[in-house]
């Protein structure tokens, strides 16, 4: 390669780590009260101006569901009173939203200052996809697939082959839509495992280390027909399927999360959903990844905590988030020295503002740097 080329694809390169290397994530909300912390199970940000983190008030003697919202991009947030303990939202425009909690289905059509409890679904649901405010599709346990056509009131089972593993112990955890026809379900069965000494991890490190981690059937459920009908195969694998991103151009992101005995705290791999094909992308042994997300440009943001020590459940670590426009060079972001925790959510809405919420009570927006 000639000089003149050279320099131009430095610069090129430049140019496209410019506008990551000038952004950082700073918080704009934090739980800091004595004797009691907030914990966040999952965040969504319907638009540039609105967010919401649904979690739990611990004080060490009960727990006390809870959401903060915003409608001002972050300027000021309100904490507001659930009445189940939330597991997971979807959001299908700024104002329309389900929650789903450990006693049901709720929706909202005032971004999340007020619920109106459905009717249960007939199964324990984890999570939702909506196309539009009738039709939308619940996933859960055991082994459940359900789908509405009427907003929620009514659901029923999605026609699959049923896949091996027993029922007691699998379940569906994730659904992703690429665009309206193409979507992707996955889940688990991990059969019961009896250990000799049930002492928590942290008063027996030893022997939770000891507990090598073993594979299990990994599920996968996908369609071509915008739901109409649905394939499934299962495989053994190690570790769980927690998060997959999907862009509509066939890109997509998958995140593996392993557990305390594995040599690695989490893998994420490059999708292909035209091809079906799959690559390891990120492996690293003291980062964990608990959240992976795909911008509409396809610039990749990875995000998760500084493993501590072996147990990396005991001892929250810093948080860490890191960048990537083309899948094997990763940028780490500049992110506020306070943000520590176990797991981080990702949340945005098509361009708007990124935004991470940890399981310590922090919220942080990637913004531009001053």
């Amino acid at each position: 390669m000639s000089l003149t080329r050279w320099a131009g694809a430095l610069a090129a390169c430049a140019a496209l780590a410019a506008p990551l290397a000038a952004q950082r994530w700073e918080k704009t909300y934090f739980y800091d009260r004595d004797k009691s912390g907030l914990v966040f199970t999952d965040m969504a940000a319907p638009s540039a101006q609105r967010a919401i983190a649904v979690g739990y008030i611990t004080n060490g003697k009960h727990d006390e569901p809870v959401s903060v919202v915003t409608s001002d991009a972050g300027e000021h947030w309100q904490q507001l009173p659930l009445k189940e303990m939330p597991v997971s939202l979807f959001f299908l425009n700024e104002n329309l939203g389900w929650l789903v909690t450990t006693g049901g289905l709720w929706k909202t059509t005032d971004a999340g200052k007020g619920w109106a409890r459905l009717p249960k679904p007939p199964a324990d649901i984890l999570r939702v996809w909506f196309h539009d405010e009738n039709n939308g599709w619940a996933v859960g346990a055991p082994k459940a697939i359900l789908e509405t056509h009427d907003g929620a009131k009514h659901w029923k089972p999605v026609a699959l082959k049923e896949p091996p593993g027993d029922a007691a112990h699998s379940a569906y955890t994730w659904i992703a839509f690429a665009n309206a026809e193409t979507g992707l379900i996955a889940g688990w069965n991990i059969p019961e495992r009896r250990w000799i000494d049930e002492t928590p991890d942290w008063v027996d490190p030893r022997s939770a280390l000891l507990r090598s981690d073993l594979p299990h059937l990994s599920y996968a459920a996908w369609t071509r027909d915008g739901g109409k009908t649905w394939s499934a195969n299962s495989a053994s694998l190690f570790g769980e399927m927690e998060r997959v991103r999907l862009l509509p151009d066939g890109r997509g992101l998958g995140l593996t999360v392993y557990s305390e005995g594995f040599r690695l705290p989490s893998e994420v791999h490059r999708l292909d959903w035209h091809t079906g094909k799959s690559w390891s992308i990120f492996r690293v042994p003291d980062i964990a990844i608990s959240d992976i997300w795909l911008s509409a440009n396809g610039t990749a943001y990875l995000a998760g905590t500084t493993v501590q020590g072996k147990l990396r459940d005991v001892i929250p670590g810093k948080l860490r988030v890191l960048s990537s426009v083309n899948y094997s060079v990763w940028k780490e972001m500049n992110v506020d020295y306070r943000a520590e925790g176990h797991r981080v959510i990702l949340a945005a809405a098509g361009d708007t503002p990124l935004w991470v919420a940890t399981d310590m009570g922090m919220i942080l927006k990637l913004t531009p740097a001053q």
